[in-house]
């Protein structure tokens, strides 16, 4: 994946950035060389590119059959019976107005191009691959777990444990300040520390500061709704009949340029807002400080990412009302309305523009750009200073004099981020958009190139770290994956067509098939019950009195008329217990893969239980020796005593020879 990076020096045994890395077209097939990148940025980065590399390939099989669930829906979309309904003009189906006033009657099979399309993501192929993912997911961490364990075998970090953080430098003058402020200055700054009391400014800060950045999000996406209205009412009485034809299209199109334009700025600045708020928290250790920052890093920038989407998802033609009783914002906007083939279809526009524009602007362009911006700033700067003699004096610069006036690094935290963002979008909503995976591995393969390329020519090199694992973000993997799970399942049951066409297939349906069900969705409405002054200006054709909505109501001629029907309740009903029996099945097929795939390879674990078995051999033979040699001692000791007390005292030359020789005895003891 990574280019094949070359360790090459200088005649002065320095690095040379421009022949570290070489990406050449013969090396661009080539596996990463991962422990090239360990030994010479450390572990630390070393696993971000191991994870990097495993992730894009996990993506493999996974954009194989999202293309294959595609291609499914283009072979059957001309087979799906509700869309023929649909595009049957001798249906002769009349729709109440969109807006009020200005918007006319229409045909529901003028919406025939929209509910041909949402058929090819609204199919029964995407309930399968949202399993697939799901699975998929969970054989990806288990993937990894061990991908991680062969390389702390190989790295020699199986019995490494993280040395106890020292305190950073802000810490300690806080507490020193604390200290002066208490007057302790015949104490040693060591005993004090900062507690809840001393922090409850900063943790009020940022409760409050994270609070209002969130209710900036809504705001926002808020803004966009009322856009999106306006701009559909204003194209609604537009002389232009181009504009009358394509509201849907211009309104969403546009719409979601702009949601795109300001999740990118929002990210920015959030980024920029996450590490204030976690320095003004003074954490101790630089550890606690990164997991601290990575918390709130990613709770903002994922509630920026994906709010647009949820609001398409779950909240778009939930609250619209009927046709004389609609809900209206302002007390003049009437909320949006679904398309006549379900939001499905906005809902994947809405994620395939907001991925690909965040793939391709921020995390491309900015990933290169930015860098390569300031340090033609920095550049300029310094040619100002020494307009003179600037060319003779880069020469004379030593290689990390020039490296130097690189970019310093700024930590792995935003090169993880947008991955974990992809990972979202890639699980989260995959049911919408079978595609996503497929997009998500072309960009990654020019994503580990960027970083390389960054890393070993446009950043200062970081300081090496060992590490042997990748930290919190695993955790926040585990936590995307499972809550994937769940909104795949409300996707399904809830943004999809798939639930009401089993219920009136199975319940319904006369003929045992799908013929019907599009007139069976949709309610009736007497024209007279319009409310004063919302009807629309042009009058139906004579003789029909009657239009229709999407909806499960009572018709006006019924005793409870515009009342909710009890199909709607059974609908309801069938969406409820699809949720649960989809998320509690799924939750235990992915635990079966997690508990079914070791954690450790079998070749490693065996090799590390023989390692073990030799270490207690070794120990063995150790403790053998010193036990042997302590019994010749023994012995030794023993057998002088025993020559000692053998010497009879027959004369006096011979007791005091018997004397010296027990005394010598005694000392040699």
């Amino acid at each position: 994946m990574l280019p094949r990076l070359l360790m090459r020096k200088n005649t002065q045994g320095r690095r040379d950035n421009s022949s570290l890395l070489l990406p050449k077209s013969n090396f661009f097939y080539k596996y990463q060389p991962i422990d090239l990148v360990r030994k010479y940025f450390g572990e630390k980065i070393g696993l971000y590119f191991a994870w990097l590399g495993v992730y894009t390939q996990m993506l493999i099989p996974a954009s194989i059959v999202g293309i294959i669930v595609f291609l499914y829906g283009c072979a059957t979309v001309d087979e799906n019976i509700p869309s023929m309904e649909m595009c049957d003009q001798r249906n002769n189906i009349t729709m109440c107005p969109l807006c009020d006033r200005t918007c006319n009657y229409w045909k529901l099979s003028s919406a025939c191009a929209t509910a041909r399309a949402s058929h090819l993501f609204d199919n029964p192929a995407t309930v399968f691959f949202s399993v697939f993912m799901a699975l998929w997911a969970a054989t990806f961490m288990e993937h990894w777990k061990r991908k991680q364990m062969r390389l702390n075998y190989r790295w020699d970090l199986t019995g490494f444990e993280e040395e106890e953080d020292h305190p950073r430098a802000e810490y300690e003058a806080k507490v020193l300040e604390k200290s002066l402020r208490k007057e302790y200055r015949n104490k040693e700054t060591e005993k004090e520390k900062l507690t809840w009391k001393d922090r409850f400014p900063a943790y009020l800060t940022n409760f409050v500061s994270i609070i209002f950045m969130i209710g900036l999000t809504f705001a926002i996406v808020f803004g966009v709704i009322i856009y999106r209205i306006s701009t559909a009412a204003a194209l609604a009485i537009s002389s232009s009949p181009s504009g009358r034809s394509n509201i849907r299209v211009t309104v969403t199109a546009t719409a979601v340029i702009i949601n795109l334009v300001v999740i990118i700025i929002l990210d920015e600045l959030y980024g920029c807002i996450a590490r204030w708020l976690t320095q003004i928290e003074v954490p101790k250790t630089d550890k606690s400080f990164e997991e601290r920052l990575i918390f709130k890093a990613f709770l903002l920038k994922f509630v920026n990412a994906y709010t647009p989407i949820f609001y398409v998802a779950f909240f778009k033609g939930r609250f619209v009302g009927r046709p004389g009783q609609y809900v209206y914002i302002f007390h003049s906007f009437r909320m949006e309305e679904c398309a006549p083939g379900g939001c499905l279809m906005e809902l994947c526009i809405q994620l395939s523009i907001i991925m690909l524009g965040k793939q391709l602007i921020q995390n491309n362009l900015f990933e290169i750009g930015i860098p390569k911006m300031k340090k033609l700033i920095r550049y300029l700067k310094l040619k100002r200073r020494r307009p003179v003699d600037h060319e003779e004096y880069m020469k004379k610069k030593q290689r990390y004099e020039i490296d130097y006036n690189l970019e310093p690094f700024a930590g792995l935290t935003p090169e993880y981020m947008e991955m974990i963002i992809q990972f979202g979008f890639v699980t989260l909503f995959v049911a919408s958009f079978p595609l996503a995976p497929l997009f998500a591995l072309l960009n990654n393969i020019i994503e580990i190139r960027l970083d390389a390329k960054k890393f070993v020519t446009e950043l200062r090199r970081p300081v090496a770290v060992r590490a042997k694992d990748i930290g919190i973000w695993y955790n926040i993997l585990r936590a995307v994956g499972k809550l994937a799970v769940i909104i795949n399942a409300f996707v399904i049951s809830f943004t999809s067509d798939f639930i009401p066409r089993l219920v009136y297939l199975y319940m319904y349906s006369e003929s045992g098939t799908m013929h019907g069900f599009v007139n069976h969705t949709l309610s009736y409405f007497n024209v007279s019950d319009f409310q004063e002054g919302t009807a629309p200006k042009e009058p139906m054709e004579l003789g029909n009195q009657i239009c229709r909505y999407k909806d499960y109501r009572e018709p006006p001629w019924s005793e409870n008329k515009y009342e909710i029907a009890k199909d709607f309740w059974a609908v309801l009903a069938a969406r409820l217990a699809f949720v649960i029996v989809f998320q509690n099945l799924v939750m235990f097929m992915s635990d079966f893969v997690d508990w079914i795939i070791p954690d450790i390879p079998k070749d490693i674990s065996q090799q590390i239980h023989k390692e073990k078995v030799l270490m207690v051999e070794v120990f063995m033979k150790e403790e053998q020796g010193k036990l042997h040699l302590l019994e010749t001692w023994r012995d030794k000791d023993k057998r002088k005593g025993e020559n000692c007390n053998s010497h009879s005292p027959r004369s006096s030359m011979s007791h005091r020879g018997s004397v010296s020789s027990c005394h010598s005895c005694h000392v040699d003891v």
